[in-house]
């Protein structure tokens, strides 16, 4: 019987670095499909507050059969993370306590973690019956990223019945960390963004002061953009408008490049999307060729492809491997600002057809189901052996005051 069949009583707890109402990505996009067929717990990372602040959890209900639940705790514990999760942890406890609502729709949960950070402190203490580690992207390699990260997802990894990756390198690397890691990429919901090719559907209102043709991007605005290049492609392209939408996380927005034709447009809903992209003549990946970016595998290329629109990209290795020659490749900038020009002057209506034709083979509803198939093998022998698991033999990991029983990775493991 299937995990998620409507009686079978499972759930799932969701740890995730990114926020509900953040940029619209991959964890709302599973989570949000998952929810149709069981209770989802989507648990953030704390705010913290003035120290007079009273720990607690709000919570919330987005959408249906998911509740998200915001740790708020005191200023004092800003920095001190291990204590932060502990609270969290028993905060939690409370809410999902035996005989309460929430704790009978998650009396048996599937933890699922986006980031390993509360790994050590949530393994075990909810009676799971199995642990999903959805690995989107590399978060040791991204700014600020916290020196415990390696250690924590180590310990991970070790306790995960299956690893996810969003990226085909990643998956390639996390393999040889473990025995059971299925690559799964970005998916597209195929109507909301083939919306932009439908007539009735009217162009964003923000652009309508935009000098076209546009050159645009949306999604996070952080250390992954390579804004030399920006600035150089609107310096070398003065007729060519760029329109860059999505919050600015972890750099400073006065070092944004500045010209005439570079439009700044914050964040915006993910229901707003299509009618921005409806906008664009040409659709940008302009990322850096950095660590953040050496795993990345980028969930607005196939949103694009839906849309209709050209495509021009630097050579991340995934758009290189998945999504070329319907994506544009750029090596240097030169080659991108040639891509930009041809796709302005002269879009190539047959790879744009290819483009709208691979968005349709990978919705996130298939990606979904397919996932879901994986979990039912991996999670139906869980209970068989926790000696050892995933080829990997026991150890300890110390992060809490006390030892924990866990394991430890074993190299020359291989995608399954």
């Amino acid at each position: 019987m299937s995990l998620f069949a409507n009686n079978a009583g499972s759930s799932l707890i969701a740890h995730s670095h990114l926020r509900w109402d953040f940029v619209w990505q991959r964890p709302q996009q599973l989570l949000s499909r998952l929810s149709e067929r069981v209770p989802v717990l989507f648990v953030e990372e704390p705010v913290y507050l003035d120290d007079s602040t009273q720990p607690r959890l709000d919570v919330s209900r987005p959408m249906p059969n998911v509740v998200r639940v915001v740790p708020m705790l005191p200023h004092a514990l800003h920095g001190a993370y291990d204590a932060s999760i502990l609270l969290v942890r028993d905060l939690l406890g409370l809410l999902l306590a035996d005989g309460t609502a929430l704790g009978e729709r998650f009396a048996r949960p599937i933890h699922w973690f986006y980031t390993p950070m509360p790994a050590p402190a949530m393994i075990g203490a909810f009676n799971e019956i199995g642990i999903v580690y959805d690995c989107m992207d590399e978060l040791s390699k991204f700014r600020f990223a916290p020196s415990e990260l390696v250690d924590r997802e180590a310990y991970l990894m070790a306790e995960a019945d299956v690893v996810f990756a969003g990226g085909h390198r990643l998956a390639q690397s996390k393999a040889r960390r473990h025995k059971n890691v299925h690559f799964f990429g970005c998916g597209v919901d195929v109507a909301h963004f083939g919306a932009a090719r439908a007539d009735d559907l009217p162009v964003h209102p923000t652009l309508a002061s935009v000098k076209a043709p546009i050159a645009g991007y949306y999604g996070v605005i952080d250390e992954r953009i390579d804004y030399p290049l920006l600035a150089t492609l609107a310096d070398a392209l003065p007729d060519v408008a760029f329109v860059m939408v999505g919050p600015v996380v972890k750099v400073d927005p006065r070092e944004l490049p500045q010209a005439a034709n570079i439009h700044w447009l914050g964040q915006r809903s993910y229901s707003e999307l299509p009618a921005l992209v409806k906008g664009f003549d040409v659709c940008l990946m302009p990322f850096a060729l950095n660590e953040s970016t050496e795993y990345i595998n980028p969930t607005k290329t196939l949103e694009y492809m839906a849309a209709g629109k050209p495509i021009v990209s630097t050579s991340i290795a995934d758009v290189v491997h998945h999504f070329t020659p319907v994506v544009a490749v750029a090596n240097d900038t030169g080659e991108f600002i040639a891509a930009v020009r041809d796709g302005v002057e002269r879009p190539n209506a047959e790879l744009i057809t290819r483009g709208v034709e691979q968005a349709g083979q990978n919705s996130w509803d298939t990606i979904v189901s397919r996932m879901q198939r994986v979990m039912d093998r991996s999670l139906a022998g869980r209970a068989a052996s926790r000696t050892v698991r995933n080829g990997v033999a026991p150890h300890t990991f110390v992060a809490k005051g006390r030892a924990e029983r866990s394991t430890a990775p074993i190299q020359g493991d291989a995608v399954a």
